[in-house]
């Protein structure tokens, strides 16, 4: 039919009728006859047809610019696509041991990755003709026929992935799925789809279709055999399911193992452990099984005898029972480490390719350990290459320090056991264990690291209290940011009673003064660590600056405990993350994640994942460098004072911070130069239900190991600690002279019905963008009435005990007023609680402190 013709027909005999009714008025128009209703009913299936027609033609004109649309973004994939020649295919099609290999930076080779992936290569004429058969039948039956893709099917496959509706897995012959196994990663974009038709279509040009169907059967995934081992190729599963050669499967037992493909885990008969699995699994198999036997049958493969006595053959009797492997586990630090995060990072981005997010992932456990597993079994089938940053002579250096210098971390415990399999006595060591990392700054890199100094647990990933380190990240940082503090403002160091919490200096010792923010860093006080905290928590949220630096192991109960300005926490931080955050203050105030992986490539040298750097800002400049200056004293004047003695290079850029947790449980050290940032932390493991604690001397002996480790380092890549590097002082950086006693302007103050003079004694503080006020009574953060009157009057002369330092959390000197003119001398002292009271308060207060609290009450430095 002329539908062209038709139409013009049709607009020719409306135009008429839309002449012939303008012609009329409203009243003019027929009395609703049996004519006049043909009429109207007429019109009215004329315009739904002209309607149908633009309709289609609308349709029609935008399906052609769809698919031109479509036909051009095909051509641009082409087009960029890096084409792969008949060589390097051959060499990835032979390749079915495509086993990944790890490689240290620079290119180094580190090893192969070790799979429990059992995978056995045979030629095309060592395999079954059943199972070649069964295998065409049900994954490709026109196998033969066509030229590596169907049309119909990709187009099915294209309309699916672009519009949601259908299964995306449709579409795919056998030589579409050697080229997923053997050349490309399995996400399911659209540009894969275009990319993997197009590696058919040459994959088909360049080899026969024996050869084609040789390496299918040979790289093909089965699920798990009788020792619970992923087996992949026929040769394999044949063995490792019914304990027989490929080239032995009778019919039934081919068709088995050909159902395998579509869903391996779900169809394999053994479990993870290699034991049989229940009957009504197992019966998924048997189904499946018999799917493949009709389908043989209708192609005409087998006869009906040969098909009915195939689906009565009892399979069940021919499963091999459950066995052992062999255990092939490494100890080797390098080699975990980096497999590991190969598998985390190639795990993330096949998430991310699929549409789901990070923090989708991070809340469904069982999404996220289907997306490991298919990263784990891609590392062990495609054959890539895993490009690290460690650099080998530096982990090298690191484990030798490591080694010479484990018996010098303190004691090793030696307990006697009774070994439950032999039944004899054996002796097990406890040593001190010891986790460092080293770190570019810049890049935030991983260049090498101490993973332990025995076992297989990476102690640079085990999350630990961190004590004093914790205070320029989570309390410091976050004052100056916030304008609490400027780098000598005064803090409170008196007893004081948090509500349900007490705590002291190291060794339980009290300043009972103000003390300057930089000194109270640099000496680890921690009571000026807890009033700070107390009030900038008031102020801001801290957890938003820890969560910024990649810091999210802690709790909101954590956040919520004083004791967290001391590293008192429910689970810790890691030497890997408190590396990578310390690194923010040379990085100007900018966090970037740590990495190991820097790219991984398949066998065609196409990068399949690289990484890319998230700069982001948690500090000002300002905030940066005023954080430098009062870290740096901590190695110029506080608790590292001894590096300077101890490091073979100059420590004027070295800034750091110690840290203690709770009865010596856990030692750290974290310094950073310009470059380069080393975390260092030591401690014992406690596995056989031991609590071993540290000396007194174990902060002394981990900033020893550091400085041997930072020294053997330095001597082989000393410019990449850019030790004369600087931070320029940003200009909203504002430098003010103030009182040494005060900590803010020179000027006059009422305190105490008595004016004072604050001047003479100055100190230069630093400001984030902001000045002190006129001097006041009430200068510090913290500090009660009985605090500022102690000051007040031991600035004025009056010896009170203020400054001196004492022992107990209710140590305190008493304050003390003058009651008559200032000038005479005579005075009287407040009472204080009685002694019993104290006791007796404390003790019911710290029956009802909490459990961070009560770990970070003799938090050390």
């Amino acid at each position: 039919m002329n539908t062209g013709h038709k139409k013009r027909r049709s607009h020719a005999w409306l135009a008429r009728l839309n002449h012939k009714l303008t012609q009329r008025s409203p009243e003019a128009l027929p009395p609703l006859s049996g004519k006049t209703w043909r009429l109207y009913a007429d019109i009215t299936l004329q315009v739904v047809k002209s309607l149908a027609y633009y309709v289609i033609a609308t349709i029609g004109i935008g399906l052609v610019f769809g698919v031109g649309m479509l036909g051009g973004y095909f051509a641009a994939i082409v087009d960029h696509t890096p084409v792969p020649t008949q060589q390097k295919m051959t060499q990835t099609l032979g390749d079915v041991d495509s086993t990944t290999t790890l490689y240290y930076a620079n290119n180094v080779m580190l090893g192969n990755i070790k799979s429990d992936l059992m995978r056995d290569k045979v030629p095309l004429a060592d395999i079954s003709p059943y199972l070649k058969q069964a295998i065409v039948a049900t994954e490709d039956e026109d196998f033969y026929h066509h030229d590596g893709v169907v049309p119909k099917s990709v187009l099915r496959a294209v309309i699916s992935a672009l519009t949601g509706v259908g299964s995306q897995t449709g579409g795919s012959t056998l030589t579409q799925q050697v080229v997923k196994l053997q050349f490309l990663s399995s996400e399911t974009t659209f540009k894969r789809k275009v990319v993997e038709i197009m590696y058919a279509l040459r994959l088909n040009h360049f080899f026969s279709k024996d050869q084609i169907l040789e390496a299918y059967l040979n790289i093909a995934t089965l699920g798990r055999n009788n020792k619970g081992q992923n087996i992949a190729g026929v040769q394999t599963a044949a063995e490792g399911i019914f304990g027989k050669s490929a080239k032995q499967l009778n019919l039934a037992e081919a068709a088995y193992i050909a159902g395998l493909p579509q869903s391996p885990s779900v169809y394999t008969p053994y479990t993870i452990t290699g034991a049989l699995k229940a009957d009504d699994q197992v019966a998924l198999g048997i189904g499946r099984q018999k799917t493949v036997l009709f389908r043989m049958y209708r192609a005409g493969m087998i006869t009906n005898k040969q098909y009915q006595a195939a689906k009565k053959f009892d399979i069940k009797k021919d499963f091999l029972p459950q066995s052992t492997a062999k255990d092939t586990t490494t100890g080797n630090y390098v080699y975990t480490m980096v497999q590991g995060e190969a598998e985390t990072v190639l795990a993330q981005k096949l998430a991310k390719d699929d549409g789901h997010s990070q923090a989708a992932i991070q809340k469904n456990t069982s999404l996220a350990n289907q997306y490991l597993e298919q990263a784990k079994t891609m590392l062990s089938t495609k054959g890539y290459k895993v490009h690290s940053t460690i650099n080998k002579p530096i982990y090298d250096t690191m484990q030798q320090v490591a080694k010479a210098n484990a018996g010098s971390l303190g004691y090793t415990y030696r307990t006697t056991q009774i070994d439950a399999k032999t039944g004899r006595r054996t002796t097990i060591s406890e040593p001190v264990q010891n986790g460092s990392l080293l770190l570019d700054n810049n890049s935030g890199a991983v260049i090498g690291f101490i993973g332990g100094v025995s076992g297989q647990l990476n102690h640079v990933y085990t999350t630990r209290s961190p004590g004093s380190s914790i205070k320029p990240l989570l309390v410091y940082g976050p004052a100056v940011e916030n304008k609490l503090i400027g780098s000598q403002t005064m803090l409170a160091d008196f007893a004081n009673d948090f509500g349900n919490y007490r705590v002291t200096d190291y060794g339980t010792t009290l300043q009972n003064k103000f003390v300057p923010a930089t000194t109270a860093l640099a000496q680890s006080y921690n009571v000026p660590a807890v009033e700070l905290y107390n009030a900038l928590r008031k102020k801001t949220n801290p957890k938003t600056y820890m969560e910024k630096m990649g810091l999210t192991t802690l709790t909101d109960h954590d956040y919520s405990q004083l004791g967290i300005a001391l590293g008192g926490t429910d689970y810790g931080l890691t030497v890997e993350d408190e590396a990578a955050a310390y690194a923010t203050f040379w990085r100007g105030g900018t966090y970037v994640a740590p990495y190991v992986i820097d790219k991984i490539v398949d066998p065609m040298g196409n990068v399949v994942y690289q990484h890319k750097a998230a700069p982001t800002t948690v500090f000002s400049k300002a905030t940066a460098y005023i954080m430098q200056q009062m870290m740096h004293e901590v190695v110029n004047t506080g608790t590292a004072t001894q590096l300077k003695n101890q490091l073979s290079f100059s420590t004027n850029t070295l800034i750091g911070k110690t840290g203690t947790s709770n009865d010596f449980k856990d030692i750290w050290f974290s310094g950073s130069t310009p470059g380069m940032t080393l975390t260092s932390w030591i401690g014992y493991d406690n596995n056989n239900g031991s609590a071993h604690l540290l000396s007194e001397s174990a902060s002394s002996l981990n900033m020893t190991f550091w400085a041997k480790v930072a020294n053997a380092v330095y001597r082989k890549i000393p410019n990449q600690f850019a030790l004369t590097k600087t931070m320029a002082k940003p200009s909203t950086v504002k430098t003010v002279k103030v009182n040494a006693k005060t900590g803010e302007k020179i000027g006059t103050v009422l305190a105490n019905n008595r004016t004072y003079h604050v001047g003479n004694e100055t100190l230069t503080s630093l400001y984030n963008d902001w000045e002190p006020g006129a001097s006041k009574a009430k200068f510090g953060i913290g500090g009660s009435a009985d605090n500022y009157a102690l000051f007040w009057y031991n600035f004025g002369g009056v010896r009170n005990g203020y400054g001196r330092v004492t022992t107990g959390v209710n140590s305190t000197p008493k304050s003390t007023t003058i009651i008559s003119n200032p000038k005479t001398t005579k005075r009287t002292t407040k009472p204080a609680a009685s002694t019993s009271s104290r006791k007796a308060s404390s003790s019911s207060k710290k029956a009802t402190s909490s459990k961070a609290s009560s770990k970070a009450s003799s938090a050390r430095r």
